[in-house]
């Protein structure tokens, strides 16, 4: 994700100073001017904020400077809101290529979580349901750790933090129930208690962890 969200922003670089390069004088009421293909740049502002708001954050000050920034005022030509859109978008990019931003720690720790359940969807489909299920298991329990430090909880127990997450209300009571319930499988497998559950509860498992990633550190 990290590289797919740098190498959009070298392309749109570009794409840019095309747009730039391209301006032509035009003659207006008050004398000549300069103005680039609207089509093109209006194409180019709304990718661009896709991706600044992706990479960036959707309440980040980059986003919030770049529609301010493209809101036009009196009299000026679009050439002129280019060149005020410019700075803006090289200097998320280079706070974003750079690892400044907290966004960028959480897509790093994102694609850490994706490459750990593709590991733990590997074990299983290998016949090792128990290593499966532990990889599972340390995927939540970091994650759990992640939305302690979030709302400032200290770090504890696997139940512990579920249950100080959830009296915090930063998921509902249901949930909490949905990750004892994953803690129980990860604690048989890891004490060798294969009997205690199934592929498919592994299966099932996995699929849950993914979820609640999905739903709370996306």
């Amino acid at each position: 994700m990290i590289n797919k969200h740098s190498k959009r922003f070298d392309e749109l670089k570009k794409e840019l100073e095309k747009i730039e390069a391209a301006k032509i004088h035009k003659n207006g009421e008050f004398g000549s001017y300069l103005a680039v293909d609207e089509e093109q740049l209006d194409e180019w502002r709304l990718k661009a904020k896709s991706l600044i708001s992706r990479a960036c954050g959707k309440d980040g000050e980059y986003l919030e400077a770049f529609l301010n920034a493209e809101k036009p005022q009196p009299f000026e030509t679009n050439y002129e809101i280019l060149k005020r859109l410019r700075p803006i978008f090289a200097a998320a990019r280079s706070d974003f290529q750079g690892g400044h931003l907290a966004s960028v720690r959480s897509l790093v720790q994102a694609e850490l979580f994706d490459s750990e359940l593709d590991q733990a969807s590997e074990l299983l489909k290998q016949g090792y349901n128990g290593p499966a299920a532990v990889v599972g298991g340390v995927v939540l329990e970091t994650a759990l750790r992640d939305l302690c430090d979030q709302q400032s909880i200290p770090h504890g127990k696997l139940d512990q933090m579920n249950g100080s997450l959830a009296k915090a209300g930063v998921y509902t009571k249901l949930q909490q129930k949905r990750i004892t319930a994953i803690a129980d499988i990860r604690n048989s497998a890891a004490h060798g208690k294969w009997s205690e559950f199934s592929d498919s509860d592994v299966e099932y498992m996995i699929k849950d962890v993914e979820r609640f990633l999905n739903e709370h550190l996306s």
